[in-house]
């Protein structure tokens, strides 16, 4: 009796989970993104906009999903005539699918030459493609969705003046469940004041948030940033030939930026303005790097001095990162780690 009894509790536990995934199964299948309308704007496009717009697509790193890049060089320098063609993601990543990133130059056949300035804004912050479906999350809208009202117009005004570049491409095919868990990320961005440049900490935290400083340099756990590790580093890179793992930023001592001047801070970055001025020099799998060096190392003194202001607040987290395990140490090689005395 007591067998008959459990089975009958088996099989209703099985009807129930099969009743429950069906369930979920639809719920998800008409599910949609939160999003708000797109905003009714036109973007002004003065020469300062245009100018603060290129700045922030070079802070986002825009070009390291959007424009084909030199791999065999130092900080995979942009090829200039492809910039915002878009690009299909390597298998080599790993990601959950075949990941596209966009065109989005003015092109009316292939890119966004038809989206209006408001579509654009929304897909910036709020991860919304013009049809109302969810951009893949790989797009940093959850950062992006602090840009300021102002800095999000100027982004756009900015995009307004690429080259129209005619590559049509697939649109991302995400692999289920992450086809339909991505359809939660996307919320409305409201309106975003712009922060208070004379406060170097606020400033900082918004340049951070901005860059995207965070999703890099945070290991991730199941597709999720671990928050008990913010900035640490660990988060792996899968490229072709090599993998990339990401530094701890954090003012640990011992593993992090901890012993950092705010001279040496800058100073790191700006050691590669040469290579901005003259061209990158080729490297091997030792040296190469998705840190945006060659971006970050054009930002202002009193921007990079936020930056670092910002970074000397957040948890300092004891962790140790080799960021190119098994190739050989090398003067090219990137590095994070604290200067000893």
């Amino acid at each position: 009796m007591l067998n008959r009894i459990a089975l009958r509790v088996l099989a209703l536990a099985a009807m129930a989970a099969a009743f429950a995934a069906a369930g979920l199964t639809a719920y998800f299948g008409v599910l949609k993104p939160a999003r708000s309308d797109a905003p009714a704007v036109k973007v002004a496009m003065t020469p300062e906009r245009i100018a603060r717009g290129k700045y922030l697509f070079t802070l986002a790193d825009c070009d390291g999903c959007h424009t084909l890049r030199d791999w065999s060089r130092f900080g995979a320098p942009p090829i200039e005539t492809s910039r915002g063609r878009g690009f299909a993601m390597p298998p080599e990543m790993g990601m959950p699918g075949a990941i596209v990133a966009p065109n989005i130059t003015p092109d009316p056949e292939t890119g966004i030459g038809r989206w209006t300035d408001g579509e654009k804004i929304r897909a910036i912050r709020e991860g919304i493609r013009r049809d109302g479906s969810p951009l893949f999350p790989m797009m940093p809208y959850q950062f992006l969705r602090h840009m300021s009202d102002e800095d999000v117009q100027s982004l756009v005004a900015y995009l307004n003046t690429l080259a129209p570049i005619r590559n049509p491409l697939p649109r991302s095919a995400v692999d289920f469940p992450v086809s339909v868990l991505i359809r939660t990320a996307p919320q409305p961005a409201g309106s975003v004041p712009a922060p208070p440049r004379g406060d170097r900490l606020a400033y900082g935290r918004y340049l951070v948030a901005v860059a995207g400083c965070a999703e890099c340099h945070t290991p991730a756990e199941k597709g999720r940033m671990d928050e008990s590790r913010l900035f640490a580093g660990g988060h792996e890179f899968r490229l072709p030939g090599t993998r990339v793992i990401s530094a701890n930023i954090t003012p640990d001592a011992d593993t992090g930026l901890g012993t950092w001047s705010e001279q040496e801070f800058l100073n790191r970055f700006y050691q590669y303005r040469e290579y901005v001025k003259n061209g990158a020099p080729p490297v091997g799998p030792e040296g190469v790097t998705v840190m945006p060096w060659l971006n970050l190392c054009q930002l202002p003194p009193e921007d990079l001095k936020a930056i670092y202001a910002f970074l000397r607040t957040v948890k300092p987290v004891f962790h140790s990162v080799d960021t190119h395990p098994g190739s050989p140490v090398t003067q090219s090689r990137p590095s994070f780690a604290a200067p000893k005395s």
